[in-house]
């Protein structure tokens, strides 16, 4: 019994020491935890979404979610092979150009109107506190911090590992001039010695004002929020970006929900909206989106185009690696919406975008 005990205690003790790293980030307090209960979004404690979201869909218990997460996973939830990219010069682009490049999951740079704008990205190789799980796929992590340019917005959508890298923004804080992102998500990167003055933290249904003509609207999503055990201590967004010739909508990650409409009949039409595609599935289905729901919420949005994010980099849920593409893909073309879906690092012309190529296709 004691010695059961003295184990327990060490465990206990282990994982406390470990989540003392600064990768994981810190809690909202002071100011920034004051301003945060005043949020018409925020009550018992948390941060909540606009319709009841449950974490798990009804009838299904946590035991039947872990054992499939383990034992049910598609034979081909990772790819057999390396993935094929493309590696954009992007310290040396053509400043007129208007370009995005996508880096795999939700990762992406977009050169537009002359401003430089990266998004949630990771490039440390792993979406998870420990290095040696959530593994990116071969192939798909050719670019590094050393490979871009001055950024002149970083946006942060959320706090969860796949989406805010703690290597990755510790890399590229030197080159990053401002920083847009969800409240409460600004008390990781002020621990990581970011410097305040760079950092925009906003609440849903808020406008920013750039310069030279851009401008942000944060828009809601449908998901949840967190480093530790702790959730939703900080908000998870989605954002409008109005350039002086281009309307885009960076949608972060969400369940579907009626937000998508409000955000098209109020912002809409968008030039494109990128959309998270994959790590679904239907135990979970209120943070996700499937497929077919994210055709949808293009429509919702009055998009023109929309990009499929999300997949093609960590093995986050059940299904085969390339099953949320080609269902993307059948749905759009049932619908008759328009998509891109450039190979990881390919140049994306956003005036004309040229037809992509199948490139996920013949790989198991």
């Amino acid at each position: 019994m004691l010695i059961s005990f003295i184990i327990i205690t060490l465990l206990v003790l282990s994982i406390w020491l470990f989540m003392q790293h600064p990768k994981f980030g810190k809690l909202p307090s002071g100011e920034r935890l004051e301003r945060i209960k005043k949020s018409p979004n925020y009550k018992n404690g948390q941060f909540q979404n606009i319709h009841h979201t449950p974490d798990i869909a009804e009838g299904v218990s946590y035991y039947t979610v872990m054992k499939d997460f383990f034992f049910g996973k598609s034979k081909h939830a990772k790819p057999s092979s390396v993935l094929p990219s493309q590696k954009t010069d992007l310290l040396n682009l053509d400043p007129n150009k208007n370009v995005l490049v996508w880096f795999g999951h939700s990762s992406y740079f977009i050169q537009v109107d002359g401003k430089k704008i990266l998004v949630d990205p990771v490039f440390s190789g792993a979406a998870s506190p420990v290095s040696f799980t959530t593994k990116a796929f071969a192939g798909s992590d050719v670019y590094t911090a050393d490979d871009f340019p001055p950024i002149d917005y970083l946006f942060i959508s959320h706090d969860h590992w796949d989406h805010l890298d703690y290597e990755t923004v510790l890399k590229l804080k030197p080159k990053v001039k401002q920083v847009i992102t969800s409240l409460g998500t600004a008390a990781h990167l002020e621990r990581w010695g970011y410097d305040i003055n760079k950092i925009t933290e906003k609440d849903w249904n808020e406008g920013i004002i750039l310069e030279d003509g851009f401008i942000v609207h944060t828009t809601p999503g449908r998901h949840f929020a967190g480093r530790t055990f702790k959730r939703n201590r900080s908000i998870w967004m989605s954002f409008v970006l109005i350039t002086p010739t281009m309307k885009l909508f960076l949608g972060g990650d969400s369940g579907y929900d009626t937000h998508f409409a409000t955000i098209g009949n109020a912002y809409g039409p968008f030039d494109l909206a990128i959309l998270e595609c994959g790590q679904y599935n239907a135990y979970w289905k209120y943070i996700h989106m499937m497929p077919e729901e994210v055709v949808q919420a293009g429509i919702d949005l009055k998009a023109k185009k929309i990009l499929p994010v999300h997949w093609a980099k960590f093995t986050l849920s059940l299904h085969a690696w390339d099953e949320p593409i080609n269902r993307v893909v059948a749905e759009a073309e049932k619908m008759n919406m328009p998509l891109i879906h450039p190979m990881i690092g390919e140049e994306v012309n956003l005036n004309n975008p040229k037809p992509s190529s199948t490139w996920w296709k013949n790989i198991n």
